[in-house]
């Protein structure tokens, strides 16, 4: 068994946050990809979009400066950078339907290995009560990246051969950011971007169980 160390939810954030390229729009889904924000490099211009209606999103506020005037989708407080802006839901809906937005970062139950998306019902009592809008971006932005720890609670992987969950979209997912290890979806299967110091390659595969393309 290899010896190795997950990544944190804010390295994990800052993964990704690393293969956003300057220039881009970016709409950070709820929950976990928010956290994104707050590790876009100085010096690269991104745009980040939230499907309530917002442009121009900046690091979260500092503690005790929050303005829950100012929130994202998942209801949480933001800061807004220069030119940033707020708008009416159904002009941001057109932004993500109309394919103005470059990468959509969005958390997941389940992803195939050809890149099918599970993220809104686990069919449990309690759960999401809608899709929201988590189809128009998965399938309306030029990429779909998904963020995620690769294991669930009980210790399955969540990236599988087949979807058991309700879909959100087909073939949609390029990339998967997870704690272990970066994946890439392609229609041949998963092919390894990269993985945690330690981790070996045959250890990996055993807790995805499938083959992953070095």
């Amino acid at each position: 068994m290899s010896s190795y160390a997950r990544r944190n939810k804010s390295e994990l954030a800052r993964r990704v946050a690393m293969d956003i390229p300057d220039g881009a729009y970016v709409n950070l889904g709820i929950g976990m990809p928010t956290s994104v924000a707050n590790f876009i490099p100085a010096h690269r211009e991104v745009m980040l979009h939230s499907e309530n209606g917002i442009l121009g999103i900046g690091p979260a506020p500092v503690e005790g400066q929050e303005d829950y005037d100012l929130i994202n989708a998942g209801k949480q407080p933001v800061t807004l950078l220069p030119g940033g802006a707020y708008f009416h839901h159904a002009d941001s809906f057109a932004m993500m339907r109309g394919g103005h937005i470059d990468i959509s970062v969005l958390g997941a139950f389940q992803v195939s290995c050809t890149g099918d998306l599970a993220n809104w019902s686990t069919g449990e009592l309690g759960a999401i009560p809608a899709v929201g809008g988590a189809m128009d971006l998965a399938i309306g932005a030029k990429q779909t990246w998904v963020m995620m720890d690769l294991l669930s609670k009980t210790g399955l992987s969540k990236v599988v051969r087949t979807c058991t969950y309700p879909l959100t979209g087909i073939a949609c997912v390029k990339r998967i950011y997870s704690d272990l290890a970066t994946l890439e979806c392609t229609p041949q299967g998963l092919r390894l971007i990269d993985r945690v110091p330690g981790l070996e390659h045959a250890d990996l595969e055993r807790y995805v169980g499938l083959p992953i393309r070095a």
